[in-house]
């Protein structure tokens, strides 16, 4: 498929007084997204074979998740033209008037250079040129070069999302692993049928500023048959962890569960003939639910393993 330009409408911000709060700045961070970074990341951590003293793995999550509300207020700074025209950012701090641009940009690059340095400070350099990657690349190249020009800015961009396992697992070893790689593997291949969803119930708003998801582009049915085919590859790949010591019997079981269902509500979705939203949201908000268990299942299973894994004694204390 070929790269597509779509110029995006000039925006209307509101800016208002400066009145912003707490709750502002930590509404600029994207939160809801910044949860799921922490989550994946502390996995990645806790699966390392290098034990990690709780205080610094507490530091270094903390550094991980300060990354990644850095990327969320540089992502809405340089955004907030269309943000302001999307019925689903609106409510956004910059669009309502709250933070003006100038402020989420100064605030998002406080944010970026500080968690950079202190990670690696805290833990080690590895895993602070990985958080700066992780940054630049979500900044960049999927925010400032991909997203308004190419249907493929979520496939491309999507990796900047998988990276938070990676930095987890470098944080304990200073390294990356084969195992490392395979956690981020299966962030990727969720990424666009976890985004393409959404694209598809909120192709309206991106029709309107411009910006060429893949609905927009090519179509409703070509979306949904992508969505199909991704949510194959990232079915059979998540089953990849057990080929590395890091999945056992219950994550075969629940990999396999979990993405069974996937499966069947992306082939209900490509049967789809009507434009009904319901499918496509059910895709989207389920494939949350799966990347949180599938990561959830390799966490219990690694603590159930090790019992003693929480104690001081066994982190390095």
């Amino acid at each position: 498929m070929s790269d597509t330009s779509i110029s995006a409408p000039q925006s209307e911000l509101v800016i208002a007084p400066n009145d912003s709060d707490v709750g502002d700045y930590i509404a600029l961070m994207k939160p809801r997204v910044m949860s799921l970074v922490i989550f994946t990341a502390l996995v990645g951590l806790v699966l390392a074979p290098v034990p990690v003293h709780p205080v610094l793995a507490v530091a270094a999550l903390i550094c991980i998740a300060c990354g990644a509300g850095a990327s969320g207020a540089l992502n809405m700074w340089y955004d907030a033209d269309i943000d302001a025209n999307m019925q689903r950012t609106t409510s956004r701090p910059i669009p309502r008037g709250r933070i003006s641009p100038d402020q989420a940009l100064t605030f998002g690059t406080i944010l970026a250079f500080g968690s950079v340095l202190v990670l690696g400070l805290v833990a080690n350099w590895f895993a602070a040129a990985l958080l700066a990657l992780t940054i630049g690349f979500y900044i960049f190249i999927y925010t400032m070069l991909l997203k308004r020009r190419t249907p493929q800015n979520i496939v491309i961009g999507g990796a900047a999302g998988a990276f938070p396992p990676m930095i987890g697992w470098a944080v304990a070893t200073g390294s990356v692993g084969i195992e490392s790689i395979l956690l981020f593997a299966i962030i990727f291949l969720w990424t666009p049928p976890h985004f393409w969803a959404l694209s598809l119930y909120r192709m309206r708003d991106y029709e309107r500023v411009g910006v060429p998801m893949l609905p927009v582009v090519a179509g409703l049915q070509e979306t949904r048959k992508q969505i199909l085919i991704y949510t194959i590859l990232l079915v059979g790949f998540s089953l990849a962890p057990l080929f590395v010591n890091i999945g056992g019997i219950a994550y075969a079981l629940g990999a396999t569960l979990l993405g069974l269902q996937f499966f069947r509500l992306a082939f209900v979705l490509w049967r789809q003939e009507a434009e009904d939203h319901k499918p496509a949201k059910r895709l989207f908000l389920y494939s949350i639910v799966y990347l949180f268990a599938l990561y959830a299942i390799l966490l219990v299973e690694k603590i159930v393993a090790a019992p003693t894994l929480l104690s001081l004694n066994v982190w390095g204390a």
